[in-house]
């Protein structure tokens, strides 16, 4: 295998998902359009969710492009090993990454300050193929740190960068409701089901399924739960918005909120790290 071959077969994946993703939000628009009695807003939705890629993609050019950079400079300063770039090593860099992203999603449910940017993915009330892009302007900043610790493992920085790609095309095809329960599948990987189940705000849907590819991440570490109810999708607290700056900033004025009116600056850090809804009272101040 060669770094050539292992970027063609990067955009050949990443490909495939695309297109399967054209054809359910083409069944999806067919739904909305001769069926949905909310047509409006379920579009309105859509533009709103497709919006957030502005800020994401000026953020991806202007920033992130040459942040990942740090990956090569690490490799060649720190790490004198190196995975081969074999399928054996090109499976072993996809199985990092997803286990890698389990726990950055998880971690930015439990940390407010990455909570701001990932609670864009979580805020609209519908659930189509569109959410897939619905981003946080900043959320590739947490990425990029959450995926260095795989570049002292060995991994070269290419075979990180197609084992990011893979988890997240692969994820393409989960946010929609037109597939139902799979079976066995949904025991193993991720699914419409599954995920549907991560995007819902009722109580015993809050945290579940973190997993890229495959939900054995969540069931190791308990935080699987299998779709029952029809979730209620969106934000735990009453959040409806389709206007985009709010949307794209949905959580920032609330954190800065309790930051300025806090008694001291230990108060304010731990209202940026701590999980959201943190208040002083609950480590039993007043």
């Amino acid at each position: 295998m060669t770094l050539d071959a292992l970027d063609v077969l990067g955009t050949q994946i990443d490909e495939v998902f695309f297109f399967i993703g054209i054809a359910i939000l083409l069944i999806e628009l067919a739904e909305v359009l001769f069926k949905g009695s909310h047509k409006g807003r379920t579009l309105a939705e859509m533009l709103v969710s497709a919006s957030t890629q502005i800020p994401s993609i000026l953020i991806e050019v202007f920033l992130l492009t040459a942040a990942y950079g740090v990956y090569y400079i690490l490799a060649d300063m720190f790490v004198s090993w190196q995975i081969p770039l074999t399928w054996w090593g090109i499976a072993l860099a996809v199985i990092a990454a997803d286990f890698t992203y389990y726990w950055e999603h998880r971690i930015a449910h439990q940390v407010r300050i990455l909570w701001t940017q990932h609670a864009v993915h979580h805020s609209s009330r519908d659930y189509n193929i569109i959410t897939g892009i619905r981003f946080g302007p900043l959320e590739g900043v947490w990425s990029l740190l959450a995926h260095i610790p795989l570049v002292f493992l060995g991994f070269s920085p290419d075979m990180i960068f197609f084992g990011i790609i893979v988890v997240l095309a692969y994820q393409t095809w989960i946010h929609t409701e037109v597939i139902g329960k799979m079976g066995w599948f949904d025991a193993v990987m991720n699914s419409p089901a599954n995920h549907r189940v991560h995007h819902g705000s009722d109580d015993k849907y809050i945290d579940r399924n973190y997993g890229g590819i495959t939900v054995v991440w969540d069931q190791l570490f308990g935080t699987y739960q299998a779709e029952e109810e029809t979730p209620r999708y969106g934000l735990k607290r009453d959040f409806d918005s389709r206007n985009p700056l709010v949307v794209w900033f949905s959580e920032v004025p609330g954190l800065w909120r309790d930051m300025v009116t806090a008694r001291t600056w230990a108060e304010a850090w731990r209202y940026m790290v701590r999980r959201p809804g943190w208040s002083p009272s609950a480590d039993g101040r007043e």
